[in-house]
C-alpha cells in the first residue's frame, strides 16, 4: 500500500465490523484513491486476515479477486467499446464506438441481483463504483435505489476526483473520507523509488498528485513540455511558426503548459515564486521582469476559460496561433505593436 495511504486503510479495516454500507473515498486525482478502495476490498473479502485485517493474499478469495472473478465483487466503471450518447447525462444508451465517459443505467440495474441473492462464500458483498461521478443521470438515480436500503453485509465503495458532481442524495447516503495529496517529501520519495526521473517537474506539473505524476513522467508528456517551454521562454520567437511546430503535440496538451507557464510568470512576477516549471525558474524570472501584471493575468484567464473548448474539434494550428499572438504581446509589446 501506497504509503502515505497506509493509515486510513488501517483505520477502516480496524472498523471493517461497523463500516457503512456506503463509503464515499474523495479528494484529487492521482492520489490512490482507487488504489485504496482496491485495498479495502482485499481486506474485506478475504477470508483469512492477517493481524493488521490486510489482505493475506492466497486465500481462495483473494486468488479470485486477484484473477478478476471473485463472485461476491463488482465493479461499475466507465464501459468500453462504448461511447454515451446525446442522452449521456440524462440516462440514454451508449452507442456502439469509442470508450464511454459514463456509468450507465443499465450497468447498475444488472447489479439488482447480485445484491439481493445472498453472497456465494457467506460473506461480504462488495461494490465499487469509480468515478462516482460518471454516473449518469439515471444511473445515478437507480444506484441511490440500492443504496437506501441494501442487504446486510452489502458495501458499496465510490470513489470521486469532483464530489460536487454527485447527487446530494447520493452524498447523503455515504460516510465520506476525505482524502488529499501528500506531503511533498513523501511524494517526492516514492516517485524516485518508482524510477521517475525529474521528480520535482513531474510533480509540480501534477499539482502535488504523485501517482498522476508517474502516468506523466512515463509517457511523452514531459519530453514535449520541454520542447514547448524552451520556445516559449524566447521573448523573440515566432508565433506562427512556433503554432506550427507544436500542432502536433495537441491542443490540450498545449493548452496546460502555456497555461501553467503563463501562471508561473504571474506568480513570480506578483510574489515572487513558481509553482509549475521549477526546472525553468531562471528563464521564468527574467520574462517576468519586464510583463505587465494586469495584462498578465487577463491572459491567465482567457487560458483558464479556454480549458473547457480545448477537447472540441478546432483547426489546431489557428487555435495555438491565437493563444501564442496573446501570449507574445505579453513577453514582447514592443515587437507586438511592431
Amino acid at each position: 500500500m501506497i504509503k502515505w495511504l497506509e493509515k486510513p486503510l488501517q483505520e477502516l479495516l480496524q472498523a471493517r465490523d461497523r463500516l457503512p454500507h456506503a463509503l464515499l473515498l474523495r479528494g484529487p486525482r492521482g492520489i490512490g484513491k482507487q488504489a485504496l478502495a482496491e485495498a479495502l476490498v482485499a481486506g474485506l473479502l478475504c477470508e483469512r486476515p492477517g493481524p493488521d485485517h490486510q489482505a493475506c493474499g492466497r486465500c481462495p478469495a483473494c486468488v479470485w479477486l486477484a484473477g478478476g472473478n471473485h463472485p461476491d465483487y463488482r465493479l461499475l466503471q466507465p464501459e468500453t467499446g462504448a461511447v454515451a450518447g446525446e442522452e449521456g447525462e440524462q440516462g440514454g444508451k451508449a452507442k456502439e464506438g469509442k470508450a464511454s465517459a459514463w456509468i450507465t443505467v443499465e450497468q447498475v440495474r444488472d447489479l439488482h441481483d447480485f445484491i439481493q441473492v445472498a453472497s456465494h462464500r457467506g460473506g461480504r458483498k462488495v461494490i465499487v463504483v469509480s468515478p462516482a461521478e460518471s454516473l449518469n443521470l439515471a444511473a445515478a438515480n437507480a444506484l441511490l435505489k440500492n443504496l437506501e436500503e441494501p442487504p446486510p453485509q452489502t458495501h458499496f465503495i465510490l470513489v470521486s476526483h469532483r464530489p460536487q458532481r454527485l447527487l446530494q442524495t447520493i452524498l447523503s447516503r455515504c460516510r465520506q473520507l476525505p482524502l488529499s495529496r501528500p506531503g511533498r517529501p513523501d511524494a517526492l520519495s516514492w516517485l524516485a523509488a518508482q524510477g521517475v526521473e525529474q521528480p520535482e517537474v513531474a510533480l509540480a506539473q501534477a499539482s502535488g498528485a504523485p501517482l498522476l505524476a508517474q502516468a506523466l513522467a512515463a509517457g511523452d508528456e514531459l519530453a514535449g513540455r520541454r520542447e514547448c517551454l524552451r520556445l516559449l521562454a524566447d521573448s523573440g520567437f515566432d508565433p506562427i511558426q512556433t503554432a506550427e511546430l507544436m500542432s502536433d503535440l495537441g491542443i490540450e496538451r498545449f493548452a496546460g503548459w502555456l497555461l501553467r507557464w503563463t501562471s508561473d510568470l504571474v506568480e513570480q512576477r506578483l510574489l515572487g515564486r513558481i509553482r509549475f516549471n521549477p526546472d525553468f525558474a531562471q528563464e521564468i524570472a527574467v520574462l517576468a521582469r519586464h510583463i505587465d501584471p494586469l495584462s498578465a493575468l487577463r491572459l491567465q484567464r482567457r487560458l483558464v476559460l479556454e480549458q473547457r473548448h480545448v477537447q472540441h474539434p478546432l483547426n489546431a494550428r489557428l487555435y495555438m496561433e491565437s493563444l501564442l499572438l496573446a501570449y507574445q504581446a505579453l513577453v514582447n509589446p514592443v515587437r507586438r505593436a511592431a
